[in-house]
């Protein structure tokens, strides 16, 4: 199996190009921004933990070996990192960062239609408000699979990699996913 363009660079990188990590960065800072925002809900800690992620990738350069893309490897360091911020903050009893950065809001108002009514706005932006707090609750697993499945666009096999797990059983969590997300919805609206 050939690898893919951004293993080749990382073998790259492994056999001394440093600069290399620079490419790489500039094709996944931002989707690993994106992923790690939604993973932990604050802005500023998600680019701290998209550094650190590419800080491990350097560190860690020398064990690469290509055993899939190179997505997926990274988003296996991302999720954990991002996961061990969440317990690191529990345990801190870190309750004035719980609240969710304002951006919420302004991404219920992109989302929302020209067609909506001010009603139909408000329902929308609960409807996201909820959403993204369901998520937020959910299980490491449970959060990692939705999050790299619907905004990372990855497939079973790739977030079975990430997970350890087999492609059955990130159906099975997804499955398990959607329905708590439908079930928590259904309740809120009656």
């Amino acid at each position: 199996m050939e690898p893919d363009p951004d293993a080749r660079l990382m073998l790259r990188l492994k056999n001394g190009e440093d600069q290399v990590l620079n490419e790489l960065m500039g094709r996944w800072q931002q989707p690993l921004i994106a992923f790690i925002y939604r993973y932990i809900g604050q802005e500023t800690e998600a680019l701290d933990l998209a550094q650190e992620t590419f800080v491990r990738v350097y560190e860690t350069r020398h064990r690469y070996t290509v055993q899939g893309k190179f997505s997926t490897w990274l988003f296996t360091i991302a999720a954990n990192l991002s996961r061990n911020y969440l317990r690191w903050r529990h345990r801190r009893g870190d309750s004035a960062s719980e609240g969710r950065d304002p951006k919420g809001a302004e991404i219920a108002e992109a989302v929302q239609s020209e067609d909506d009514s001010p009603d139909q706005a408000v329902m929308r932006s609960e409807s996201i408000s909820l959403v993204k707090e369901v998520v937020n609750q959910l299980p490491h697993d449970l959060k990692t699979v939705i999050l790299l499945y619907e905004y990372q666009g990855l497939s079973y096999e790739e977030i079975a990699s990430v997970l350890g797990c087999s492609t059955k059983a990130v159906e099975m969590k997804l499955y398990r996913t959607r329905k708590l997300l439908r079930e928590k919805l259904l309740r809120s609206h009656i």
